[in-house]
């Protein structure tokens, strides 16, 4: 697999044979200074964690135009449905095995509304596998005892998760996350965008390596190939 970090909390995986983008949210992002230009993008799915704005502002335009098949709980799923666009629901625990692999959507804790107040249902994360690797994208979470869980249908390769605090787990947290998953490789998201969330990266960077572990902080644009 092949991740592309987009900014803030957008990936875009070249997986099996096929292009996968994760909750973009690019052209309301501040710290997207025209590296990515969402017309460009040609997803055959968009795989969506959660309905905030920072994680779905350019689903609707990105699906109509190439007619991605949008990934994600219940109601997010139904809410894209009604506008017409291709959906496919899933909801917590279930699996789905698609032309480019399987995907498992499991727990998050946080919150879920899209920005005109329409149910966004539970927020989620996934586990994506294919080709022997696997990865977890753990969308907007706490720390959660469920991500304990993730070892036993999964050996990682990659686990991304949130490090901006406030809104998500910060560092610390994130430290642990690793440990509950068993994955020493992280890739960090959702951290700098906005003032909430700012981290001292060299930092972070130093603590995961003290605790034994890689941290990636990809510029926008940057790929790592797990």
């Amino acid at each position: 697999m092949k991740i592309t970090f987009l900014g803030h909390a957008t990936l875009l995986l070249k997986v099996g044979g096929k292009t996968v983008l994760v909750d973009p949210f690019i052209s309301g992002n501040p710290k997207n200074n025209n590296q990515v230009d969402k017309d460009t993008l040609n997803p055959d799915y968009i795989l969506v964690t959660h309905a905030h704005q920072d994680h779905v502002l350019d689903v609707e335009d990105i699906a109509k135009r190439t007619n991605a098949v949008i990934v994600s709980n219940f109601e997010i799923a139904t809410y894209y449905e009604n506008k017409g666009l291709k959906v496919h629901p899933m909801n917590h625990g279930g699996s789905w095995t698609f032309d480019f692999g399987t995907v498992k959507y499991v727990n998050a804790i946080h919150t879920s509304s899209f920005a005109d107040g329409s149910e966004g249902g539970l927020p989620g994360g996934f586990i994506i596998t294919s080709v022997n690797k696997s990865i977890y994208i753990a969308g907007d979470t706490a720390l959660t005892m469920d991500m304990k869980l993730i070892p036993m249908f999964a050996k990682l390769d990659l686990a991304v998760l949130p490090i901006g605090d406030n809104f998500t787990m910060g560092v610390d947290d994130a430290i642990i996350a690793s440990n509950f998953v068993e994955c020493n490789t992280i890739l960090g998201y959702h951290f700098d965008t906005f003032g909430f969330i700012e981290i001292d990266e060299a930092k972070a960077v130093e603590k995961f390596k003290a605790a034994g572990k890689q941290l990636h902080l990809l510029p926008i644009g940057d790929s790592l190939t797990v």
